[in-house]
């Protein structure tokens, strides 16, 4: 079931996605409606502290998986499943389509596998709509390097780790159209939110 409340923000860091959600929770409330913002992997006290651990310690990639998705199951139960339930609308930073591009095309884990967590965590549940910022990864990594902070163990992987993370969110894309709109995120950030609010006049009304 896709939910049509539920909106993820998918891409590489860089892409501007916080400047993005941030605007669209905006427009939602100038609208009267609910909003919650959240993120992943993250989003519940527990799922902060998978983060930390995910963020910065090494370990084996089907490690990384399973705990990713096991922040998401805490994150669904405490989190996401009750704002639904409310009729609010969920703006979430990063959800599954993220695994299959992270744990899936960068670490190299199988789609199979992934799929089987995938139904364990969250069933039939999926976005009812995922804004995927596209951009190529030397723009990204160009815009991360002005921000001055220190880059976590995902940040510091090699060019080909991200070519490889962003080809398997393009084919995330192919392979779902209706659900996952893609956005040219090397363009200013102004141009992006006119595309945005575009697209979210049509699915929202």
């Amino acid at each position: 079931m896709n939910h049509r409340h539920f909106i993820t923000f998918e891409g590489m860091d860089g892409a501007g996605k916080s400047t993005q959600i941030a605007r669209t929770a905006d427009w939602l409330r100038s609208r009267g409606h609910a909003v919650l913002l959240t993120r992943e992997p993250g989003g519940t006290p527990l799922g902060e502290s998978l983060r930390a651990l995910l963020l910065h310690e090494a370990m084996h990639a089907e490690t990384e998986a399973l705990l990713m998705f096991a922040a998401r199951r805490e994150h669904l139960a405490q989190v996401i499943e009750p704002a639904l339930a409310r009729g609010e609308w969920v703006l979430c930073d990063r959800f599954t389509d993220a695994s299959f591009a992270y744990q899936g095309g960068g670490r190299g884990l199988t789609a199979e596998r992934l799929g089987i967590l995938e139904q364990w965590v969250h069933g039939d549940l999926k976005p009812g709509l995922t804004l995927l910022f596209d951009l190529p990864c030397e723009v990204a990594a160009r815009r991360l390097a002005t921000t001055g902070s220190d880059p976590d163990r995902f940040e510091r992987e090699q060019s080909a780790f991200f070519n490889r993370v962003r080809a398997a969110y393009l084919e995330r894309a192919r392979a779902e159209p209706a659900r996952i709109r893609v956005l040219d995120a090397s363009r200013p950030a102004d141009g992006v939110s006119n595309e945005l609010e575009e697209i979210l006049s049509n699915y929202c009304y």
